[in-house]
């Protein structure tokens, strides 16, 4: 499977100059633990960076920053691990294991924003995929106990 048909296609975004309150708002609106920081660039919007929850806890609530006064963009991941649409899940799940991240966009040729793949996601594809596995190996079983009764 390929990171365009597992990922989440409703990424919740917002610029750089969006408040660290704004952001917290916007996240427990949609219900996410993280926002895409994006940027219109020749009419494609882009990815630039990321801000988790985690983000806000450490960087601005643990040194006890004003909420208003501090913008993702100043505590956004700037080196941001982004993948392609046609990249596949372990592909995908590689790269983010050896960067450390939990979420990555998923980007199209042209680096437009397309999606939004999380650990969770991955987990949750390869628990189906595991189940599948084990009721087949059950069945087999069966059959095999049903051509010999």
């Amino acid at each position: 499977m390929s990171a365009g048909k597992l990922c989440k296609r409703n990424v919740i975004t917002t610029g750089r100059d969006c408040t660290i309150r704004e952001a917290a708002h916007l996240m427990r609106k949609h219900h996410v633990g993280c926002l895409v920081i994006t940027e219109e660039k020749s009419g494609i919007i882009e990815p630039v960076g990321i801000v988790t929850d985690r983000d806000i806890v450490m960087e601005v609530i643990a040194e006890d920053l004003d909420l208003n006064e501090v913008n993702v963009g100043d505590i956004m991941s700037y080196a941001l691990l982004k993948v392609q649409e046609s990249d596949s899940i372990i592909e995908t799940a590689q790269r983010m294991r050896a960067r450390g991240v939990r979420r990555v966009p998923v980007v199209s040729d042209s680096c437009e924003l397309l999606g939004i793949i999380a650990l969770d996601d991955i987990l949750e594809l390869l628990s189906e995929e595991l189940s599948m596995l084990a009721r087949l190996t059950s069945r087999e079983a069966e059959q095999e106990h049903k051509k010999r009764a």
